[in-house]
C-alpha cells in the first residue's frame, strides 16, 4: 500500500510540474515556487520531496531542457539512486556544472551554490580512489611486482584531475568575477581541499613507489621527461611534509592551512580596499591636465555608479584605484593635491581597520620561516630556490648587488635631471613620490616629442590583437581565430580564441582573453593561468586564461590601449604560447608545468 501511495504521489508531482511549467520556466525559485516546494516538503512523506526536488532547487533557472532532466530524476529507481552514492555516504550532486568535465568549463552556469556540494563530493571521491590506489601500490610491493610510470604517475593524474579541475575553475572565478557568495564558499572549502591534497602529498606508499622509479633498474626505462616528472613529484612531496611524523607533522599541516587562509585573506583585503575607494570630481578645475580619453573613462565610471547625466565635458568624473584610472591621474593631473590623495590611497590599501594586512604580512613571514625550517631549509628563500634555476641565496644576492652597482649611479643622475626639469617648469619644493610619474611624462614629451595620449589611437585592442596574432603566425606557424560563442564566459567582455596549425588547420589549443579592468569584482594586475593541460592520459589539449586590467572601451568606441598595456598583453601572450604550443603529452611537464624559474 505504501509503495502504491508513493507511485501516486510521484504522478501527482509530475502533473503539477507540467501544469506549472510556464511559471517554473520564468523564474524557478521565485515566491510561488518556494511556496510550492515548502508545501511538498511539509507532507508526510518528506524524504521523497527532498530526494527529488533538492537537485532542482540548486539551479538558478529552470528551463525546458532541465525540465526533462527533472522528470527523469522523479522516475529513477531506488537502485540507480543507490549507485550514485559513494561508499563514504556523499551523494553526487545533480546538474552541477562543476562536475561536468565534457569540453570547457560551464562558466555561465556556475554559481556559488554549486561550490560546496561539488567540492565535498569530489574530495570524498578523491579520498576513496586514493585509498584503493595505495592498496594497489602496497599489493604490488608485496607480490614482488615492479612499479612503472603508468601505474603511478598516470593513475595519480586520473585521481587528482576532477578535484583539481573544479577547484581551479572556482579559484579562477574568484579572481575575475568575485561575489560575496563565491568568496564565502571558497573560504569554507579551501581548508578541506588543502587537507585532502596534504594527505596525498604525505603518502608513504606513493613516496616509496616514486623512489623506486629513481632506481637504476626502473629509471633506465624512463624518458627524460618522465625522469623530470618523477624528480619534481618527489620534491613536491618533500615540501608537503612526507618526511614528517607525529606532532611535527600535525604542526606543519596546521601552518600550511593558516598560510593558505591568510594568503587568501590578504588578497581579499586588497580587493575590498580597491573597491571601497572612489572620488567624484565635480569642479572643472579639478580635471586640469587630464586628457579626453581619461575624462571619457571617468564619466563612464560615474554613469555606471548612478550619475546618469555624467559627460566627458561637464562631469561629474569618478576616479577609482584600478590601474587605468590610477595611472591617468598620476601621469596627467596637474593638481598635485589630487595626485597625492590618489597615490596615498593606492599605496596604503588594506593598511588599517578590519582589512589591515600589516599583521597578516608579519604572520605570513613567520609561517614561511617556520615551514622552511620544518622541511630542513635554512630560510624560506632557500626553500623557494629549491625549485628555481639559481643555485642558492648567495647567487641571487650577487646578481642583485651587481645590478645595483651598475645601475644606481645612473639612476641618481636621471633623478637629478628630473628634479632640475621639474623646477624649470615651475615646480616648487622637493619632488614627492606622487610627482615622479607626472614630471617624467612631461620630460619625455619635451625631450622626445613623445605623447602617450597621441599614441592611443594607434592601439585599439582589435588592431593590437591582429598584429599580435600575425606575429605568432609568422614565428610559430599558428593561426589564431575568434571562437566567440563556442565557450561559456564569465563576463561579456571576455573573448575566446582557438589556436590552429597554419598548415593543416588542426586545432592545437584555445584561450580566453579578459582584457579590461573591473575593480568591482576583478583582482588587479595581469597574469596567465592554465585551464586545461595537454595530456594524453586525460585526452585534453591546452587551454589557458590571459587576464589583463587594461583601459575599458568607452560606449561604442574600442579600448584605446596605452603602450604599457600593449606591452603587458604581449608579455602575457608569451606565457600563453609557452603553455599552448607545448608538445609534451604528460600534464606534469607540459606547457608551463615543471619549468624552473630563471
Amino acid at each position: 500500500i505504501f509503495q502504491l501511495m508513493q507511485s501516486n504521489f510521484r504522478i501527482i508531482l509530475l502533473l503539477s510540474i507540467f501544469r506549472l511549467g510556464r511559471g517554473f520556466n520564468r523564474n524557478f525559485g521565485g515566491k510561488n515556487t518556494s511556496s510550492f516546494i515548502r508545501t511538498i516538503s511539509s507532507l508526510k512523506y518528506r524524504p521523497i520531496s527532498e530526494r527529488y526536488f533538492s537537485p532542482l532547487i540548486t539551479n538558478r533557472y529552470f528551463n525546458c531542457s532541465k525540465s526533462s532532466l527533472a522528470v527523469k530524476s522523479f522516475v529513477m529507481s531506488s537502485q540507480a539512486e543507490a549507485q550514485m552514492k559513494l561508499q563514504s555516504g556523499v551523494e553526487m550532486p545533480q546538474n552541477n556544472p562543476l562536475l561536468d568535465r565534457k569540453g570547457l568549463p560551464k562558466f555561465h552556469s556556475i554559481d556559488s551554490s554549486h561550490v560546496t556540494p561539488a567540492i565535498e563530493y569530489l574530495i570524498s571521491k578523491l579520498e576513496r580512489d586514493f585509498v584503493k590506489f595505495e592498496e594497489n601500490l602496497e599489493n604490488h610491493t608485496k607480490n614482488g611486482s615492479q612499479h612503472d610510470f603508468i601505474t603511478i604517475i598516470d593513475e595519480m593524474e586520473k585521481i587528482e584531475a576532477p578535484l583539481s579541475y573544479a577547484w581551479g575553475v572556482i579559484g579562477h572565478l574568484k579572481l575575475v568575477n568575485e561575489s560575496e557568495g563565491l568568496r564565502e564558499a571558497h573560504q569554507k572549502m579551501q581548508p578541506c581541499v588543502i587537507k585532502a591534497m596534504q594527505k596525498l602529498g604525505q603518502s608513504r606508499a606513493l613516496y616509496n613507489a616514486l623512489k623506486y622509479l629513481q632506481t637504476t633498474k626502473a629509471e633506465e626505462k624512463l624518458s627524460e621527461v618522465q625522469k623530470r616528472i618523477v624528480d619534481k613529484k618527489l620534491l613536491d612531496m618533500k615540501h608537503s611534509g612526507v618526511g614528517l611524523e607525529g606532532e611535527e607533522k600535525e604542526t606543519f599541516n596546521k601552518m600550511k592551512l593558516e598560510l593558505a587562509e591568510l594568503s587568501t585573506k590578504f588578497k581579499n583585503n586588497v580587493l575590498d580596499a580597491t573597491k571601497a575607494f572612489s572620488i567624484l570630481l565635480k569642479d572643472p578645475s579639478e580635471i586640469d591636465g587630464l586628457p579626453d580619453s581619461a575624462l571619457e573613462m571617468f564619466a563612464q565610471a560615474a554613469r555606471a555608479s548612478g550619475e546618469v547625466a555624467a559627460t566627458k565635458e561637464k562631469g561629474p568624473w569618478k576616479v577609482t584605484l584600478d590601474q587605468p584610472s590610477y595611472m591617468e591621474i598620476m601621469r596627467h593631473s596637474k593638481i598635485q593635491s589630487l595626485r597625492e590623495k590618489i597615490y596615498k590611497a593606492y599605496n596604503s590599501r588594506a593598511s588599517s581597520g578590519e582589512g589591515n594586512n600589516e599583521p597578516i604580512i608579519a604572520r605570513l613571514l613567520e609561517l614561511k620561516k617556520a615551514i622552511a625550517k620544518s622541511l630542513g631549509y635554512k630560510s624560506y628563500a632557500e626553500l623557494s630556490l629549491s625549485k628555481k634555476m639559481a643555485d642558492d641565496v648567495e647567487a641571487v644576492d650577487v646578481l642583485s648587488n651587481t645590478l645595483r652597482d651598475k645601475a644606481f649611479s645612473a639612476a641618481l643622475k636621471e633623478l637629478d635631471q628630473l628634479k632640475k626639469y621639474a623646477d624649470s617648469k615651475g615646480h616648487s619644493g622637493p619632488l614627492e613620490l606622487w610627482d615622479y610619474s607626472f614630471w617624467s611624462e612631461r620630460q619625455k614629451e619635451d625631450l622626445y616629442s613623445y605623447n602617450a595620449e597621441e599614441l592611443k589611437p594607434y592601439f585599439p585592442l582589435p588592431l593590437v590583437l591582429e598584429g599580435l596574432f600575425g606575429i605568432a603566425e609568422t614565428l610559430f606557424g599558428v593561426k589564431i581565430v575568434s571562437a566567440d560563442g563556442e565557450a561559456e564566459i564569465w563576463n561579456f567582455d571576455v573573448k575566446f580564441f582557438k589556436v590552429k596549425n597554419s598548415q593543416n588547420d588542426s586545432h592545437i589549443a584555445s584561450f580566453y582573453l579578459d582584457p579590461y579592468s573591473r575593480p568591482e569584482n576583478k583582482n588587479g594586475g595581469a597574469w596567465m593561468d592554465q585551464c586545461l593541460n595537454r595530456s594524453a592520459v586525460m585526452g585534453t589539449i591546452p587551454v589557458c586564461y590571459l587576464i589583463c586590467n587594461g583601459s575599458p572601451p568607452i560606449q561604442e568606441k574600442p579600448s584605446l590601449m596605452t603602450f604599457d598595456e600593449v606591452e603587458t598583453l604581449f608579455h602575457e601572450f608569451g606565457h600563453g604560447l609557452q603553455h599552448m604550443l607545448t608538445k609534451i603529452q604528460h600534464a606534469d611537464a607540459s606547457g608551463i608545468n615543471g619549468i624552473e624559474w630563471d
